[in-house]
């Protein structure tokens, strides 16, 4: 069963959703933050408080972090964001061409989460936990959504397909094409809500470990109700796009064009494809010499019991980034670039001609596969998954205060 619980979010007021909600901090460049930036009322003023501060000043730095708090202050005493009276759920969708996903914002359980019951597929990192940990403390509030995925519930269903039927408190499109809207919950419909996730038996995470994990770290130091759930959107998976999360290595380890070939033979069928992305499970593209070769492992090569194994992204990392390439830390290597899918094999195939090596897409990787990763207490390797459309921030915040 899952415990999840109604909050009072602070959030835009319904004519600024507009220009409030803005793209997650981590998937924006400097330059694309400052241009954010240049509306008041954007998030990023919270998100990526260095666009108001000096020049070189550290983004994860005491400087910044007090600039986020002074940011997130000015907004609310400006009512650009205003706390709801009462805790309720909201639901959130997202329309990204024929594409369309609603989920549910919501406290999620940190109890939960720290017993395991909220299941993850990667590892953390020290320093970004520490980051996300003290960003949280100096605000007192979560600000980014952990989205969390979850098998599909009928009573779930039926409630967000009544909800959806009424008009949004806002709806708006972004400048990538995105329709985005919110629907605060009525409040009669909070307890059944909570109710249909007691009948879900797990949540997973799909992406924001680091943030999860930083509500775990500051509910450790603090204890109180209000740091006892984490700001979470909930998506059933049957809703979720996921897309390819692809590579470019910016050079082959040394080895010649035939003796790189040479050892991706050894392990893979190498034909030359008439597309540049694969079409199924098995097969990876690679982009390399300027034209797309197909890869499909050998027989015997994959062991199909293992979970992690058998994955696209852990078969590439076994038997060429790793052996091969010499990137056996692809976290912190220098030489390797992740490319999400929605940039789509242009972008593999520019990168590479523009100085880079060669470029591998992969076909993404099922919910199905991190759900079995995930059961089994396993984690996927780095960048295995990406998702579209991104969840905006500011959307809604969970004070702590």
């Amino acid at each position: 069963m899952a415990r999840v619980l109604p909050f009072r979010a602070l959030r835009p007021r319904d004519e600024l959703a507009e220009r409030v909600i803005a793209p997650p901090y981590d998937v924006l460049t400097d330059a694309e933050a400052r241009a954010e930036a240049e509306d008041a009322h954007s998030f990023v003023h919270v998100t990526r408080p260095e666009v108001d501060c000096a020049a070189g000043v550290d983004p994860h730095s005491p400087a910044a972090w007090g600039k986020a708090r002074e940011n997130l202050d000015a907004m609310i005493a400006e009512e650009v964001l205003m706390r709801d009276d009462a805790p309720t759920y909201y639901f959130y969708g997202q329309k990204m061409g024929a594409h369309e996903q609603v989920g549910i914002l919501a406290g999620a359980s940190v109890d939960e989460y720290d017993r395991g019951l909220i299941k993850k597929h990667e590892f953390t990192r020290p320093d970004k936990e520490d980051d996300r940990t003290r960003h949280m403390e100096v605000l007192e509030a979560q600000v980014g959504l952990v989205f969390l995925t979850f098998r599909p519930n009928a009573d779930l269903q039926v409630i967000t397909e009544q909800i959806v039927e009424t008009a949004p408190a806002w709806k708006v499109t972004t400048p990538d094409g995105v329709v985005h809207a919110l629907w605060p919950a009525p409040l009669e419909l909070v307890e059944p809500i909570t109710r249909a996730f007691e009948q879900v038996d797990t949540l997973y995470v799909a992406d924001g470990h680091h943030r999860s994990a930083a509500a775990s770290r500051y509910h450790a130091k603090v204890g109180d109700a209000l740091s006892s759930t984490f700001l979470a959107g909930l998506f059933p998976a049957d809703h979720l796009y996921v897309m390819a999360y692809n590579r470019v290595v910016h050079d082959l380890n040394g080895l010649s064009d035939e003796a790189f070939l040479a050892a991706v033979d050894e392990h893979f069928e190498r034909r030359p494809s008439p597309t540049a992305e694969p079409d199924e499970r098995g097969k990876i593209t690679m982009f390399f010499q300027d034209r797309w070769w197909s890869l499909r492992a050998r027989e015997g090569v994959v062991d199909e019991g293992d979970p992690v194994g058998r994955l696209d992204v852990a078969v590439l990392q076994r038997l060429v980034l790793g052996p091969v390439l010499g990137i056996d830390d692809p976290r912190r290597s220098q030489r390797i670039s992740f490319v999400g899918g929605i940039r789509g094999a242009a972008a593999l195939e520019s990168e590479v001609r523009a100085g880079g090596a060669v470029a591998f897409h992969l076909f993404p990787t099922g919910l199905d596969q991190l759900f079995d990763v995930a059961d089994a207490g396993e984690v996927m390797p780095p960048k295995s998954t990406w998702f579209e459309p991104k969840l905006r921030e500011g959307v809604a915040v969970k004070l702590l205060r």
